[in-house]
């Protein structure tokens, strides 16, 4: 099929570039991923995944994490085959749960070296 075509010249896909208007949706991204553990199944081959656009809040990232962890299992819990755009809002966000974790409180955004 044209999806396995293209998965087996790939390491990795994404969801889109990250910079059109609608991105990482999870619609879209069970039919990906469930396209490469049907993959894998048929090849042995592992291919990636990268959702791009649209995570912002570490909540969001452990929807994504929970999303590959239900359908593709640990193994893709990794950088080698697991990866989200790190921008800088999400960074922030990452930041201050680590504060509040430590500290018991929040800080501003503006407060922390990332944002």
């Amino acid at each position: 099929s044209l999806a396995h075509l293209y998965l087996g010249r790939s390491d990795f896909i994404k969801t889109s570039t990250g910079k059109e208007s609608v991105n990482a949706t999870y619609p879209v991204a069970i039919v990906m991923v469930r396209a490469i553990r049907d993959y894998f199944l048929k090849t042995g081959h592992k291919v990636g995944f990268k959702p791009a656009g649209g995570i912002r809040t570490a909540k969001e990232s452990l929807v994504w994490l929970t999303l590959m962890k239900e359908e593709l299992g640990d193994e893709w819990l990794s950088p080698r085959l697991f990866r989200l755009g790190a921008s800088s809002l999400l960074l922030a966000d990452i930041e201050r749960q680590i504060y509040h974790h430590v500290t018991g409180r929040y800080a501003a955004y503006h407060q922390m070296p990332m944002a």
